[in-house]
């Protein structure tokens, strides 16, 4: 049975009770429809692994309501109740957009941007970790206000110990190069955000001249953010994403306060 199929079988034979409709699959759970306000996220499998999921759900209480995260409305053993936010993913905004539709201000994208440098600062004054940082985990509100999902990072002791961990890791272009792609702190955070902002800024991801499934194309990505051969781009977050990548920022804190500082002495951003 092809993929699509399967996945559609796998939808109406296995989908929860008040689930109306799939909205998006990650690589360990559906997330569907219950109505305008409200998803349910739920196991891949029917009686499936909870464990990530449960996860999720403790870090979602540590963080608390932030009008920059996305909100825990309820749980159960099947699954996670969380705020639906209409507008989708950021990522998909950004490059599926229709012709017709205006693209987005230079001023829009830093205020997507600073939008989750608040989001990171949050969680990280927590001592929370999202360890996959990048915009297809950033959703649009109704107003078109990031929130911050998919929380399956760590939660840290002061000392380094990790309390939590919900096993994620950043997709290539995201992240820091390291022999253990699940070994995390504030700086892989930081990188990854760094990266994050620049795909926000140019509407695209980094080096958009290697094509995802070329031959040896994860390995080319990593080699040049291992030689720090990154992207030279100009646009009004230029420094920011070169101190992200070049790890001199020591917090979320010291982004913010720079980007703050860009939108408040431009008067008006370039289009």
């Amino acid at each position: 049975m092809p993929i699509v199929e399967t996945v559609v079988h796998h939808y109406y034979e296995y989908h929860p009770p008040g689930v109306k409709e799939i909205l998006g699959i990650g690589s360990s759970a559906w997330v569907g429809a219950v109505d305008e306000t409200t998803v349910f996220k739920y196991p891949l499998a029917p009686d499936g692994d909870m464990s990530r999921l449960e996860v999720e759900r403790q870090l979602l209480e540590l963080v608390g309501r932030h009008e920059r995260v996305i909100q825990l409305k309820g749980f159960n053993e099947k699954g996670l109740y969380l705020e639906r936010a209409p507008n989708g993913t950021l990522g998909d905004y950004l490059l599926e957009a229709s012709p017709e539709q205006e693209s987005p201000s230079t001023a829009q994208r830093v205020a997507w941007c600073r939008e989750t440098i608040e989001a990171v600062a949050h969680i990280h004054s927590l001592h929370v970790l999202h360890c996959d940082i990048q915009p297809y985990n950033l959703l649009l509100d109704a107003g078109l206000h990031v929130k911050l999902t998919d929380f399956q990072g760590k939660h840290m002791a002061a000392d380094g110990t990790i309390l939590l961990d919900g096993s994620s890791s950043e997709p290539t272009r995201f992240s820091y190069p390291r022999d253990d792609p699940h070994q995390a702190d504030i700086k892989t955070d930081l990188f990854a955000l760094g990266c994050t902002i620049y795909f926000i800024m140019m509407g695209h991801p980094v080096y958009p001249d290697i094509v995802d499934g070329s031959d040896e194309w994860y390995e080319r990505v990593q080699e040049r953010f291992a030689k720090h051969e990154f992207p030279e781009d100009l646009h009004a977050c230029t420094s920011i994403t070169q101190k992200c990548w070049l790890r001199e920022y020591e917090s979320a804190e010291e982004v913010l306060r720079d980007i703050l500082a860009i939108e408040e002495t431009s008067i008006s951003l370039p289009l």
